[in-house]
Formats: structure tokens, C-alpha cells, sequence
């Protein structure tokens, strides 16, 4: 925020369009994306759609919040008020995801032993309380479990060095070594792309020759949920990342003034930790 100053004593937008239009576009994509994973044949096409339209919308959103910034309406109060907003838009991440924690928590602590208890033999004598399994009566074809080695393993080495770059362009830009900071959010950036690029390779592995699948009942289920949702997060964090690089080009931020900058790390960092749960949780244990 080059020309952040005190005026005006906090800056109230105008009422604006993008959330509504945002929340369309999401509502698009989500239920196109249900229909997608139900088998309908709009739902590609829907989801496609609606990501598209969703990305409109926040680009235009995006630039207006920029040129408000860059024309000097954001004080020292506004830069709380967004502080305080990223921080609770992140504690509403850590619980999204606990949510999805804790239901892989129920399925292999509680429901899978329920199953595998003395009450349940009679009914299925063969079944083995083990993590992973295909379904008390078998129902679900075999498919075998996603190894921590290799992919996984290098994904986590990937974004442990994205986190320790951007750490390095956040001491730069702090230092007012513009050029320096572009360089580590460019190589933050790149690291974030190929994690992406190995977690699809991983899904594409999975499909064809473990025969893992969203089908493959609970654990393909939760596993698809987790990394999926946190590949999603990657992909947003990396959105975010690439913007700030570009606003760093253009020579919007200062020594003092950056907290898109500093948002965006929070959020990538948030991203990191996240992983290295999923890379124990559901490659290791």
C-alpha cells in the first residue's frame, strides 16, 4: 500500500456486486462439481463454468480493492481490519479441515471397530477391523492404499521449500530489496505449481493403477476429501502469491506497507502446516 496515509479515518466502500456475483458463480461451480462426481453429463461443463465466472468476479474484485489501496483510502485502521479478517478467515480454515480430520478420525477410531466388534460377527464373520479395508460384506472392489514414498514425500519437501522461500522474500521485501523479494515469490510460486502438478500425476496413479477411487469406500472417500480440498487450498494460495508477485513488479508495496503481502504468506504458511497433518495422517499411520 504505496500510498497509505490517515485519510480518511476509515474508509467504507460503496456497496458493491462481487458478493453477490461471487457467491453465483460458487454456487454454479459447487453443484455442478456434486453433479460431476454423481456422473450427470452437464457436470464438467457446469463446473467449468462456474470456476471461470467465479475468477471473473475476483479479478474484478481484486482490482478494486487494489486501486483503493493505491489511491490512498486505506489507513492504519483498515490495515487492522483486514489483519483481523485474514486471521479469522484462516481460524475458519483450521476448522474446515478439522471437520474433515475428525471425520477420518471417527471412520478408522470408532466406526471401524465398532464393525470389527463381538456384536457384528454373527452377521459379518470374515470382516477385519484393519485401515484400509474394502467394506464389512466386500462390497467395495479391492484397491490398494497410497504409499508415502515417493510422490508424497517429495510434494512434502516441496512445499516445506515454498514455505522457507517465501520466508526469504517476506525478510527482503521488509528490507526494501524489491528485486530480491520477486525473486523467492517467483520461486514460491513455481514450487506450488509442481506440487500441484505431482498431486495430479498422484490422483492419475491412483486411478488407473491402485484402482483408488472416490468409490472405494471410506478410505478412498476420505482420502480424496483431504488431499483434494488441500490441493484446492494450494491452488488458492498460489492465486493469492502470484498477484502479490505481480503487485511487486508494478511496485505497489514499501518497507512498511505490504499486508497483502504478509495475508497471502499467513495463508500459505496456514497451507504448509495443513499438508505436513495430511502427509502423517493419512500416508504414514
Amino acid at each position: 500500500m504505496s500510498g497509505q496515509n490517515e485519510s480518511p479515518y476509515y474508509f467504507v466502500p460503496h456497496p458493491s456486486r462481487h458478493p453477490i456475483m461471487a457467491a453465483c458463480g460458487l454456487l454454479v461451480m459447487l453443484s455442478s462439481l456434486a453433479s460431476w462426481v454423481n456422473g450427470h453429463s452437464f457436470g464438467p461443463i457446469g463446473t467449468f463454468v462456474g470456476l471461470l465466472f467465479l475468477l471473473f468476479v475476483l479479478w474484478h474484485w481484486f482490482g478494486d480493492a487494489i486501486s483503493e489501496s493505491e489511491g490512498g483510502m486505506y489507513g492504519k485502521r483498515v490495515d487492522t481490519s483486514y489483519r483481523w479478517s485474514m486471521s479469522w478467515f484462516i481460524f475458519s480454515e483450521v476448522m474446515f479441515f478439522a471437520a474433515f480430520f475428525g471425520a477420518l478420525f471417527y471412520a478408522r477410531q470408532i466406526a471401524l471397530h465398532e464393525l470389527g466388534s463381538l456384536d457384528y460377527k454373527l452377521i459379518w464373520p470374515d470382516f477385519s477391523a484393519v485401515w484400509p479395508n474394502n467394506g464389512p460384506a466386500a462390497l467395495v472392489p479391492h484397491f490398494r492404499a497410497m504409499v508415502p514414498w515417493p510422490l508424497p514425500t517429495i510434494n512434502t519437501a516441496l512445499l516445506l521449500s515454498s514455505g522457507a522461500t517465501l520466508t526469504v522474500a517476506h525478510h527482503a521485501i521488509r528490507e526494501d530489496h524489491r528485486k530480491k523479494a520477486i525473486g523467492w515469490m517467483a520461486a514460491t510460486v513455481l514450487l506450488g505449481v509442481i506440487f500441484l502438478f505431482c498431486q495430479g500425476y498422484e490422483y492419475f496413479h491412483a486411478y488407473n493403477e491402485l484402482n483408488l477411487t472416490l468409490s472405494s469406500g471410506v478410505y478412498g472417500s476420505t482420502f480424496f476429501l483431504l488431499t483434494g480440498f488441500h490441493g484446492f487450498h494450494v491452488f488458492l494460495g498460489g492465486t493469492m502469491l502470484a498477484v502479490v508477485m505481480v503487485r511487486l513488479i508494478r511496485g505497489h508495496f514499501t518497507a512498511e506497507h505490504h499486508f497483502a503481502f504478509e495475508g497471502a504468506a499467513w495463508y500459505w504458511h496456514f497451507v504448509d502446516v495443513v499438508w505436513l497433518g495430511l502427509y502423517v495422517v493419512v500416508y504414514w499411520l
